[in-house]
């Protein structure tokens, strides 16, 4: 795939930087709507904006640490890091949910006139444009490194532009209608949508902690390449490479294989053999850890189903 020019400046690191930038500049413009205004629902926008500033801060760090090089307490790298900082993330926006609600339900009983609506409405569009054209950056960016943090952030900022036009269209509606309880009961609705985006950022962040397989597409792109290898090893009867097992972590890929072999072959010609399959699957996906555990046709480790037990990579 065609890499765009500036895409090498689109690194994790510094879209998390700038998601800071803009989460501040934001809860500025966000807060100084509600202040003007006094709309519990623009309240609530600028609450979720704060929690985008704790969030892409936490963000940052995490994509820092998962930056770092194996070392002897961590040899397979730091990797999983980024999922704390989606899981976080998801905390931190079922609590801003649950505030708004909190803010929001007084307002019935107690409907309040709200003033300077044109300013305010103003400024809650100006943020949803800054982090609409960020979230939909970043998520881009998510695909192509891999990256949970930063999918976590991109899909947080998305939710909050969601928020901010359903506040819109609730302030619209109170200057057309002057019924100011539609004003919190926007709140109460948009406080739902980002609590159901919370649980899917944690549900996700969760997944990856607990060592979840890699994505089907990856998984048949390891599929072919196994295939055309044995195919080009015809000449070696009952060649096989079968128990195939994946993980992701961040943006490591991991990948364990058998490689059968005939047991009259010597060590040299079975590894150089092992070698070629790693080049070809490394050749196909450049982010993947390969292990590959070279036996005999007629041989499994122990506890391992043998051939035709379990599925295999190939027939």
């Amino acid at each position: 795939m065609a890499t765009r020019p500036d895409s090498a400046w689109l690194t994790p690191h510094r879209l998390m930087a700038t998601s800071i930038a803009v989460a501040v500049l934001t809860l500025g413009f966000k807060t100084l709507a509600w202040w003007l205004t006094g709309s519990v629902g623009l309240l609530s926008d600028a609450l979720e904006s704060l929690v985008n500033v704790a969030g892409a801060t936490f963000g940052l760090w995490m994509v820092t640490v998962a930056a770092r090089p194996a070392d002897e307490d961590h040899p397979f790298g730091h990797d999983k890091a980024e999922y704390f900082s989606s899981g976080f993330e998801g905390i931190l926006i079922i609590v801003a949910a649950l505030a708004i609600v909190w803010a929001a339900l007084p307002r019935f009983w107690h409907p309040q006139p709200l003033q300077q609506l044109g300013p305010g409405l103003a400024l809650s569009v100006l943020s949803a444009v800054l982090n609409g054209a960020l979230g939909w950056i970043m998520l881009r960016a998510s695909r192509r490194h891999r990256s949970m943090a930063l999918e976590g952030d991109a899909r947080h900022l998305i939710t909050d532009v969601w928020t901010s036009a359903g506040v819109v269209l609730g302030l619209l509606l109170v200057m057309a209608t002057g019924w100011h309880w539609v004003d919190p009961a926007v709140a109460i609705v948009m406080a739902l949508n980002i609590l159901f985006e919370g649980g899917q950022l944690i549900w996700r962040s969760t997944q990856g902690l607990m060592d979840a397989a890699v994505e089907p597409e990856v998984q048949a792109q390891v599929d072919a390449v196994v295939g055309r290898f044995v195919q080009a090893q015809a000449a070696t009867p009952g060649l096989r490479v079968d128990h195939a097992m994946s993980r992701r972590a961040g943006q490591r890929l991991f990948l364990s294989v058998h490689l059968h072999l005939p047991a009259d072959w010597s060590l040299r010609r079975a590894a150089a053999l092992g070698g070629e399959l790693e080049r070809a699957l490394l050749a196909a996906l450049p982010q993947l850890h390969v292990s590959i555990q070279l036996l005999p046709l007629d041989t499994e480790p122990a506890g391992v189903p043998a051939a035709g037990e379990e599925d295999a990579c190939t027939p």
